[in-house]
């Protein structure tokens, strides 16, 4: 007997965002990745060859798509008017937050806005954000474009370019071929929940309209659950099973 119809359920307006083959890098292949892509630009400075200013922008890139949990659109789309300070972390100055506008929109519908809070695991972006708006962004003469990501050409970064620097970082950290961009918002999803944070939280900062959606993205780790696991014993059993462990 069928329980569940078309007409008393929810139906998922939104295009499915997982994929089977895709999953978060550890903690340990994200530090790896960003030492690769800074790696690419000391490399280049040290035989002086242009495109070390092209090579620290795309680690910067990488770092906040990261530290944000961003789509592609998301990152490409963003200006440089996107700066949100939050009152709450006044520390934090302009880059407090970052406001969405291209957010992945419902079918039919237009494009979602929402504010990415900057969380104090990621905190170290503050500063990788600042370098960009005082001295990288500069250097590429944006003028008066709106863009936050400038390319060489004083235009904005591509969704082609940014996969790019994903590739190349990935190649040069010697990193599994499996893991692509759209892995390091599948990272930032599972280590916010690793971290202790909400579901509805990390729903809410990575814009997804169902929680179920958010599910399919954590892939929390054997030692975080083995975590929980030992917490739960603890309070169950209390020193007993701290004894017998």
């Amino acid at each position: 007997m069928q329980l569940l119809h078309e007409w008393n359920t929810i139906t998922h307006t939104s295009e499915y965002e997982g994929a089977a083959e895709r999953r978060p890098l550890t903690y340990d292949e994200v530090q790896t990745l960003f030492d690769a892509a800074d790696g690419r630009v000391e490399e280049i400075r040290a035989r002086r060859r242009k495109g070390s200013l092209a090579a620290l922008r795309d680690a910067m890139v990488l770092k906040t798509v990261y530290a944000f949990g961003l789509r592609r659109q998301e990152a490409c789309g963003l200006d440089l008017s996107d700066l949100r300070r939050n009152p709450k972390v006044a520390d934090y100055g302009r880059f407090g937050a970052l406001f969405v506008r291209h957010g992945k929109a419902s079918k039919g519908g237009p494009p979602k806005r929402r504010s990415v809070l900057t969380v104090p695991e990621t905190d170290w972006i503050v500063d990788v954000l600042d370098q960009y708006v005082h001295e990288v962004r500069p250097a590429f003469v944006p003028g008066k474009h709106p863009a936050f990501w400038i390319t060489e050409r004083r235009d904005r970064m591509s969704l082609r370019r940014l996969n790019d620097a994903f590739e190349t970082a990935r190649r040069a950290a010697d990193l599994p071929e499996e893991l692509d961009l759209h892995s390091l918002r599948h990272s930032y999803v599972t280590h916010l929940i690793e971290f202790g944070y909400p579901e509805k939280f990390v729903q809410d900062q990575v814009g997804h309209a169902y929680a179920s959606t958010t599910a399919i993205y954590s892939h929390v780790s054997d030692e975080y659950r083995n975590r929980l696991l030992r917490r739960s014993l603890q309070a169950r059993h209390g020193d007993l099973w701290g004894q017998e462990t």
